[in-house]
Order: C-alpha cells, then structure tokens, then sequence
C-alpha cells in the first residue's frame, strides 16, 4: 500500500491510497500544494489533474475518506456531516472517485480554518 502524508499547518496525517487509478495518478503527481477550502465538515483543494470518473464513484462516503472531485478539479478530505448529508456521515456534493483513507483519528481537522495551506506528499518525501 503506498502511504501519504497530509500536512495543514501544523497538523499532519497519513492516509494508505487504495489500487485505483485514481490513486495511481494522484500518488504520481506528488507533491501537491492548495488552499483549504471548507464545506461542512469537508476540506478540499483544487489540484491541476483531469482524472475520469471511475465506475465505483459516488456522493456517499465515509468519514476519513479521500476522495477527487473531478468537478472541482479538488482533492477532497471526508472528516464528518457536509452541507447536503442525510445523517452523521460525510456526503460528497456530486460523484467523487474514493482513493484512500486516513490512517488516525479525523477530530483534529475540525480545528482547520478555510485558506490554510494544505500540502500532500509521498510519506518517503517528508
């Protein structure tokens, strides 16, 4: 499994990618660098990858998913209830492509305000 490090600020966490492509493209274009954005509790990031939605994509998700909104184009970070969620859990805006999930407790990225920076990296590239 290959293994990310997220960074905000002073926060950072790791995450396993999954065996998508997605995860394939996005773990090949590291590192990345964007400005936060929040959607409830979503982060996200615009990111300069035209990937295709894949045939597993789909708004439900859960919290501590990774998921890439080819909309946007962003990096997105699923950590609790966004603006369109039915219940507790995380619901993305339209289809996201799933591809990781943080590896620890998703509490901390509560504290993060909208403009941080956010930077994700190869875990070997910390």
């Amino acid at each position: 499994m290959r293994t990310i490090e997220i960074t905000v600020e002073d926060l950072t966490l790791s995450a396993e990618l999954n065996d998508s492509e997605t995860a394939h493209q996005i773990y090949e274009a590291l590192p990345l660098e964007g400005t936060a954005n929040l959607w409830g509790d979503e982060i996200y990031f615009d990111i300069s990858l035209a990937i295709q939605l894949e045939a597993t994509a789909g708004e439900k998700v859960a919290v501590g998913d990774l998921g890439y909104w080819p909309a946007g184009p962003a990096f997105c970070i699923f950590f609790g209830p966004t603006p369109v969620s039915t219940d507790d859990m995380p619901r993305a805006y339209s289809p996201v492509n799933i591809f990781g999930r943080l590896k620890e407790d998703t509490a901390p990225l509560k504290a993060v305000a909208a403009g941080s920076t956010v930077r994700v990296t190869r875990a070997d590239q910390v």
